[in-house]
């Protein structure tokens, strides 16, 4: 196949083709060799082996024919379900907020039954979510049990010599060696930490991010709080994503729907981490949220259904479900859709 070829039947093009007719799915799966992912995230969503459909598909397969094979979460060593309202506050000691990460290499499955070599934070993907108050002082002993040289790079105010970056401060931590970093919570907001090794979309796309939330002196109102990290994986290494999905599995908050209560205030701190891609988005059926970019002002910008982020960007949004049922959300991107990042919250 020529260059010029190759360059004109990218990835989308072909998924967006394969919609038009099943003419094309043979030269699909000739130019881009990730069949077994279509039939997993088909199987996932009660499409049936090989059916590619739309972003429709997907919804209706996942909405109104339930859901066929799942992902072990035991041998992962994490349950999407259980990251939504997972905050790590860590422990004070000496008037210091103190965790332990170790960075590792760790097979995980992505979607049923694709398996993805990942690194992690404490064992999960993402890693975990670091909480925290305005103005504390906060130390991170990061240990690498890896076999790669990796760091911690956290989003906020700091000295250079704590910012987790190649040749400066403690630099690349060698596998088996490990460092502190240390500074004070500032500003409160929503933030999030990443490994900041080179090449670095390579240490980002296999799983070494999290969030790191810092709480306002004066603090929020009460709410059902839930963390969602939009990722991806690149599962055939053409540094294009085969799977996406929100806290890493494809799907599960389809097949296992996020239950909040009605009338209750939701908050939900949402970042985007997805590598190889420029944007992502996040939309709600039937209702519209406050939106608090990087949740750095108690006061909110806008209120809408769907939100739009690059990499790195991440917002809080504030809603409150008036009505019982089952609402949708999803990438505004029907190929993320398709490809798993949509799911439902179930208000009872």
């Amino acid at each position: 196949m020529s260059k010029l070829w190759s360059k004109k039947l990218s990835r989308r093009r072909l998924l967006g083709s394969a919609a038009l007719g099943t003419a094309a799915l043979p030269v699909l799966h000739e130019t881009v060799p990730h069949q077994s992912i279509h039939n997993s995230l088909a199987a996932a969503t009660g499409g049936g082996n090989g059916d590619h459909g739309s972003a429709d598909t997907a919804h209706r397969g996942a909405g109104h024919r339930g859901t066929m094979g799942k992902v072990d979460h035991a041998a992962n060593g994490f349950d999407p379900t259980e990251l939504l309202r997972d905050f790590d506050e860590g422990r004070v000691r000496n008037g210091v907020r103190e965790w332990e990460i170790v960075a590792d290499d760790k097979e995980i499955e992505v979607a049923p039954g694709v398996k993805y070599a990942a690194w992690t934070y404490n064992g999960r993907v993402p890693g975990p979510t670091l909480r925290a108050r305005e103005g504390e002082r906060l130390r991170i002993n990061f240990i690498n049990a890896s076999s790669h040289p990796h760091t911690m790079h956290f989003h906020g105010i700091h000295r250079d010599v704590h910012d987790g970056i190649p040749g400066i401060g403690a630099g690349n931590i060698a596998p088996g060696k490990s460092t502190t970093y240390e500074f004070d919570a500032s500003p409160f907001g929503l933030h999030h930490y990443h490994c900041h090794s080179t090449p670095l979309a390579d240490h980002i796309a296999k799983g070494l991010y999290g969030m790191f939330i810092v709480d306002p002196k004066r603090g929020r109102p009460k709410a059902d709080e839930l963390a969602m990290v939009m990722n991806g994986f690149d599962t055939n290494f053409d540094r294009e994503n085969e799977v996406y999905a929100v806290n890493t599995v494809a799907f599960e908050y389809a097949r296992k729907p996020i239950r909040v209560k009605r009338g209750e205030l939701v908050r939900i701190y949402l970042l985007n981490i997805l590598e190889f891609d420029l944007m992502n988005s996040f939309h709600i059926h039937a209702n519209f949220f406050d939106v608090y970019p990087t949740g750095t002002s108690l006061e909110p910008t806008e209120l809408t259904d769907t939100v739009i982020q690059g990499q790195g960007q991440r917002a809080i949004l504030e809603l409150r479900f008036p009505f019982t049922g089952k609402y949708m959300f999803h990438a505004h991107v029907s190929e993320f859709a398709e490809l798993g990042w949509m799911g439902f919250f179930e208000v009872v």
